[in-house]
């Protein structure tokens, strides 16, 4: 009782002007930045206050795709990864430029072709029927709610509540009002415009951080040996436990005895970076708000090179960190704040149109467009709701393992829905008996998987792991990719076994019957700005695209070759 009696003065007091002005300063901006961006669209249509419009640059979409993905939970998961494995979880971030690239050329044209808000509507229009869109509506609300939202929501409010000593509800009390006020007010337009002044803050303040940590550790050079030299205090004899790994600044490592695998990096983490950048509504509400596919792909050009940056900024801190605490509280503070805001209000505004748009126009389907808009913030308010009531599982859990659970859940529960997607984009044949089937399929033997895993927990350092085989000598990654295949597989099967999917349901909708006059038609600017000047830029631009998908790959490679 004494330390807890004691901590919350003694951190009010090592809180200097300077962090209070830093603090006030962040916020100050984040309303001002909600309350411009507000204005800026009509934000009392559906396409206004879902899509902000469609009228989206390219670099609030890159910012925001990058925010959006950079949550609290994953902020401290990479730090704490970084100090406690190494280099390797960069391949997180690596990974994403592949399927970015992938979203924006191959499957933003299908999507805008469509003429979609949502992803389970784009499954409804491509197999026939509304079973599995209202299913993945339900399953992505209930992974927003318990995965997404909570993973965020403890990792910044305890990072506050440590550094502040205020009150751990208090916290977390502040920032669901501030994100609640400007996304339920300004939409996605509000929510894109606020991450892109969150993506400057964490990179700023990220970047003045990790100069910092390496100017007291000595530099890059110094960081490998000081990183072998951070031994814990206490070891227990007989283990490797918590000690540093020989092949920490490495990026590849042994697909049976590394603890992330290369080749559960390479193939397994490739299907659930599929399904997060491509398939989930958080991400693909992004670029579908562009004005055009040229501003989607440099959204997603722009995306990807900052993805790039927490190698550097995050993981590598995270390493430092072991053996040096860099400071700079203040700054620490708003870069958290920054990364926890930008994925909540993400998070909110996705939820609210899964919700609006696929389960609320099922129950009334002549609900006007002043009720969908009223519904859509509502589902806000609820959500924050249901986010404070969770606070106390979260308090009481203490888990320092939520970055882990994470990928445990969505290794899973992913991969089934990246099937379906992935066969529905490049299989004409793939039918809905096929999709629905392969997905019930995947996801009962990921839950089951997912089950072993909270009832088998992995033992405490230096015990024996009697945990079951499928737990023990298969890494979450390697399932990742057998899950996948096994619902591919049903889905394959059982299309094949069933009649083919109707004309309606595949012209327009897969890559192999994309109609570019179709995609025109759907987004008229989908490649020009509809004047005689813009038709004579936009090939231009669309060269600039291109080149810089090339040049991105390359440095992409030559970033996994010197560190693998």
């Amino acid at each position: 009782m004494a330390d807890d009696s004691t901590s919350e003065p003694y951190f009010r007091q090592k809180l200097n002007v300077a962090d209070i002005i830093v603090i006030v300063v962040y916020f100050a901006l984040n309303v001002a930045v909600g309350i411009w961006s507000s204005c800026r669209v009509n934000r009392n249509t559906l396409r206004g206050y879902f899509l902000a419009g469609r009228d989206m640059t390219w670099w609030p979409i890159g910012a925001s795709l990058f925010a959006s993905s950079e949550g609290s939970g994953l902020f401290i998961g990479l730090a704490g990864s970084g100090a406690a494995g190494g280099l390797a979880v960069a391949g997180f971030e690596f990974n994403a430029t592949y399927v970015l690239l992938a979203l924006a050329w191959v499957f933003v044209p299908i999507y805008i072709s469509s003429e979609l808000v949502t992803m389970p509507e784009y499954l409804q229009k491509r197999y026939g029927r509304s079973r599995i869109r209202m299913f993945l509506s339900i399953f992505s609300l209930l992974m927003s709610v318990f995965t997404k939202i909570s993973i965020d929501l403890y990792a910044g409010a305890l990072f506050v509540h440590i550094c502040l000593g205020w009150n751990f509800y208090l916290s977390t009390g502040i920032m669901l009002v501030i994100t609640a006020l400007y996304t339920i007010a300004g939409g996605l337009a509000a929510v894109i415009y606020t991450d892109a002044l969150q993506t400057l803050i964490m990179i700023i303040g990220a970047v003045i951080l990790t100069i910092k940590a390496f100017d007291q550790i000595g530099g890059y050079n110094q960081l490998e040996e000081a990183y072998l030299r951070a031994v814990p205090n206490k070891t227990i004899p007989n283990t490797t436990c918590h000690l540093p790994r020989a092949d920490a600044m490495h990026m590849f490592r042994d697909p049976s005895t590394g603890d992330l695998p290369w080749t559960g990096m390479t193939f397994g983490l490739t299907i659930m970076a599929t399904w997060y950048w491509c398939t989930d509504q958080v991400i693909v509400q992004r670029s579908l708000s562009a004005r055009n596919l040229n501003h989607a792909k440099a959204g997603s050009i722009l995306a990807s090179y900052l993805k790039m940056l927490p190698m550097g900024i995050i993981i590598m801190p995270g390493m430092i960190s072991r053996a040096l605490y860099p400071g700079l509280r203040g700054l620490m503070i708003a870069v958290m704040m920054a990364a926890l805001m930008s994925s909540l209000t993400s998070i909110f505004n996705s939820s609210s149109t899964l919700f609006t748009m696929d389960i609320w126009t099922k129950l009334r389907p002549q609900a006007s467009e002043r009720e969908l808009l009223l519904v859509g913030r509502l589902v806000i308010v609820v959500l924050i709701g249901v986010s404070v009531v969770w606070i106390p599982v979260l308090q009481g859990s203490k888990s320092g393992q939520l970055f882990i659970y994470m990928q445990v859940v969505t290794s899973s529960l992913a991969p089934p829905i990246t099937a379906i997607f992935v066969l529905g984009v490049f299989w004409n044949r793939a039918n809905e008996q096929g999709a629905f089937w392969g997905l019930i399929t995947g996801l009962v033997v990921g839950a089951t998987r997912m089950i072993l895993e909270f009832v088998y927990p992995e033992p405490p350092c230096g015990f024996p792991d009697n945990r079951p085989a499928v737990l023990n000598n298969f890494h979450y990654l390697h399932f990742s990719l057998l899950l996948f295949s096994i619902t591919v597989s049903v889905v394959t099967a059982v299309s094949l076994l069933t009649p083919p999917p109707d004309e309606s349901q595949i012209k327009n909708l897969t890559w192999w019957t994309l109609s570019k006059d179709n995609l025109l038609e759907a987004l008229p600017e989908a490649y020009d700005t509809g004047d005689k000047v813009g038709k004579k830029r936009a090939p231009f631009w669309t060269r600039v695209c291109n080149f810089n998908a090339i040049l991105l790959v390359c440095v992409n490679i030559f970033f996994y070759a010197y560190f693998a």
